[in-house]
């Protein structure tokens, strides 16, 4: 009887064939530098087909072992042999020499196998952080895999990495949850992400009275040099109103209406980048302190990576443009999105889209090259999505465009170019 019954546990369990169909992330050690690519594969037999990073393979497999060519569209060769099990790959790649096309060189990699969906149709996903980010590095393994349409219930720390109850669990500087994992993004994609739901969880947050030097003139520098203390806010969760702690004189009766963002939100960096600091802003996102990342908005964001590799936190309960005090009003928050996917078209930049507006965000280390890079984006977005000519997106944006400063705290700062959406003519 127990003899039966062990050989109908095996006959059960997927045969390695059947293990090796499926996508894999391939880490690639190019001389001590981690190179992440997507691998498809399917199986038939002893054959193998599928594609790496969309260039064809051809292979076989005996038992563990597995070797397969992909010929790129330059005709140039890569070799892949290793040995395989139900989730993992290691082995050794033969690549074509990228200083003298006579030579190869050999690189050791290993791959992880890409969970399969569990059920078909999209899924709500209940995440509980326990530890943090503080750079959107690529290198970082996965909290979760999701897929397009699905859904994420999770929770962020604020930006000294205080969570909901007023404990530290992180490293101050803005630490994010994540990374998740988006199944068959791969670059040259767009993801996009739906802020559906954005609630603060406590009852606090943190600011300060300072003026950032880039919005100080001169002639208040001397007492300027007086601010700097932290400034606690009390946060009305049923009324919707923030006010500061103690405050007296002319701010006794002072109060602003809450209005919930994510001052983070980014995806992981291309491979020959090092990562991004959770201080810095990038071509995909990142600490960006733009006002306009609320709930009901979308957020598009250009794939650098296989699964996209998706961080979001630095919740704040209310932002003013260009956060001028430094912090904004720091706080902790759950958070509620979801993620779509288009395929083969990347976005030049950080883009935003409202009920009423779309938004590109340009990042630099001026408000002269930072409204460029905005003002650039929205127009290449009206060519693109609603097939203006370039005299035709002259006339819209000379007649219809806003800017705002997202941002004058960080690094780089940020210029924000905006359009109604009601001034534009239908989209083909």
């Amino acid at each position: 009887m127990t003899r039966l019954l062990a050989i109908m546990v095996l006959a059960a369990l997927p045969t390695v064939s059947h293990a090796q169909t499926g996508q894999w992330v391939v880490a690639t050690d190019r001389w001590g530098n981690k190179e992440y690519s997507t691998l498809n594969l399917l199986a038939d037999g002893k054959m193998l087909t599928g594609d790496w990073d969309g260039d064809r393979l051809s292979g076989s497999v005996r038992g563990q072992s597995i070797a397969f060519t992909v010929t790129d569209a330059r005709g140039q060769t890569y070799r892949f042999d290793g040995a395989i099990d139900r989730t993992s790959l290691r082995g050794t790649a033969d690549f074509p020499d990228s200083n003298d096309p006579a030579a190869r060189v050999r690189h050791a990699f290993t791959a992880r196998r890409v969970p399969d969906r569990s059920a078909p149709g999209p899924r709500i996903h209940d995440f509980r952080p326990t530890d943090y980010s503080n750079s959107f590095s690529p290198d970082r393994p996965p909290v979760l895999t999701i897929w397009p349409g699905d859904t994420v219930r999770t929770t962020t720390v604020d930006s000294g990495g205080v969570d909901a109850d007023g404990v530290t669990r992180a490293l101050f500087g803005n630490p994010q949850t994540g990374p998740f994992f988006v199944a068959g993004a791969a670059q040259g994609d767009t993801l996009a992400i739906h802020i559906t739901r954005l609630r603060l969880n406590r009852d606090w947050a943190d600011s300060l009275d300072s003026i950032v030097g880039r919005g100080l003139g001169t002639v208040l520098v001397p007492d300027a040099q007086r601010l700097g203390k932290a400034v606690r806010w009390r946060l009305d969760r049923e009324a919707g109103y923030a006010t500061p702690e103690g405050a007296s004189g002319a701010l006794k009766a002072f109060r602003v209406p809450l209005r919930p963002m994510l001052g983070g939100l980014g995806l992981a960096s291309g491979f020959g980048m090092p990562p991004l600091s959770t201080g810095d802003t990038g071509r995909a996102g990142g600490n960006m302190d733009f006002p306009e990342i609320v709930e009901g908005n979308v957020v598009y964001l250009p794939v650098q990576q296989p699964g996209a590799l998706l961080y979001l936190g630095d919740a704040h309960a209310r932002q003013g443009d260009g956060e001028t005090s430094q912090y904004a009003l720091e706080t902790s928050m759950d958070v509620e999105f979801s993620v779509a996917l288009i395929k083969r078209k990347a976005v030049p930049m950080p883009r935003v889209e409202s009920a009423t507006e779309l938004m590109t965000l340009g990042q630099a280390g001026s408000l002269d090259e930072a409204l460029k890079q905005a003002s650039t984006g929205l127009i290449q977005w009206l060519q693109q999505d609603y097939g203006l000519t370039l005299s035709e997106a002259a006339q819209v944006m000379g007649s219809a465009v806003r800017f705002t400063v997202p941002n004058l705290a960080g690094r780089s700062v940020g210029v924000a170019a905006r359009i109604d959406k009601t001034l534009l003519p239908p989209r083909p």
